[in-house]
């Protein structure tokens, strides 16, 4: 499971490893052109139920932290799908069926 550690708050964001690497490609993408949006999740199960939305802005200080020390191998399909979440006005819906069916890898 990996971590996001966002702005100044110690509790970090979990994310499968898989998936943040992915979300990272992008995030950097747009972070680097100096392009704000939001990323949205559902609460996982041992959560309270609900649903979290952060902005992410290249002044804020982001940190990714991931358990596996070899990066996986990336699905162009899906840093596609997350990239085009991003520039639409709802923003990155992390739905964990994006990441089902490892289809055409890059």
């Amino acid at each position: 499971m990996g971590l996001i550690y966002y702005g100044g708050s110690a509790m970090p964001i979990r994310i499968d490893d898989r998936a943040l690497a992915h979300l990272k490609v992008v995030i950097s993408t747009k972070l680097r052109r100096s392009e704000s949006f939001t990323v949205s999740w559902q609460h996982p199960d041992d959560f309270p139920q609900g649903r979290t939305t952060i902005w992410l802005h290249p002044s804020i200080p982001l940190r990714f932290v991931f358990d596996d020390p070899e990066a996986p191998e990336l699905n162009r399909q899906w840093i596609e799908e997350l990239a085009a979440s991003a520039n639409s006005s709802g923003g990155i819906q992390l739905d964990p069926t994006i990441f089902e069916g490892d289809v055409n890898p890059a």
